[in-house]
């Protein structure tokens, strides 16, 4: 896949990349990728689509925790290949080969999105509005992705991994959210992560953790 550069998201990206909040950061990103293939991406795709086709074999049809119907249809096939591309371009260290279609589901629309934002980043919302005067976060945000990704016809996905094999979690996280935003007409895939992290957690594991002098005094005191 290949990284899309707009100028609106980078805008968008300085200001959630790191925002202090006092007690609480919050830390965004969006990224924008056109889903032409490039590099490993081929072999990724079908690695993929052959996981996908072997758990199709050996899924049951009865079994009603199974996504088999997201996975009958080529084309459902292929969007999710798209989507879990995606993600290896946002965390490139981390193994996605083993994802299920159970970990992503479809939102209605953008007010869904919207709804979750404004829970969830309120505070990062009321900090963009006293630095800027164009408008809100949700709007800068809505018109930035919109330019890259045509809203209108855009697909909603949210990532949803099972919390012990989150990549977006880290030292302190309260919460995270990956939305992926898929054109199928365009072919691309817009993502944005956002997550907080607790500056008193990471303070205090800070504090729990020895200065570098004091381990070269331990390693000073071995027999190596």
């Amino acid at each position: 896949m290949k990284f899309l550069e707009y100028t609106n998201l980078d805008r968008l990206n300085v200001f959630m990349g790191h925002l202090n909040l006092g007690e609480i950061t919050i830390k965004g990103c969006l990224e924008a990728y056109s889903c032409k293939h490039a590099g490993t991406d081929k072999r990724l795709s079908l690695s993929l689509e052959n996981e996908m086709l072997d758990y199709l074999g050996k899924s049951s049809d009865s079994d009603s925790s199974s996504p088999v119907d997201l996975l009958l249809s080529r084309s459902s096939r292929k969007t999710l290949i798209y989507l879990v591309l995606a993600l290896y371009q946002m965390y490139p260290d981390y193994d996605f080969s083993a994802v299920k279609a159970h970990q992503f589901f479809s939102e209605e629309s953008w007010d869904t999105f919207t709804q979750i934002f404004s829970n969830y980043m309120f505070e990062a919302s009321k900090e963009w509005t006293e630095r800027n005067e164009d408008g809100s976060l949700l709007e800068a945000i809505y018109e930035a992705l919109d330019e890259v990704v045509k809203l209108a016809d855009c697909e909603i996905y949210v990532y949803n991994p099972n919390p012990n094999a989150d990549p977006f979690l880290e030292e302190g996280a309260i919460w995270s959210f990956c939305f992926l935003f898929y054109n199928r007409k365009q072919k691309r895939v817009a993502g944005f992560r956002f997550c907080c992290i607790s500056n008193l957690a990471n303070d205090a594991f800070l504090a729990d953790t020895p200065p570098y002098e004091e381990d070269e005094e331990i390693f000073d005191d071995m027999d190596m």
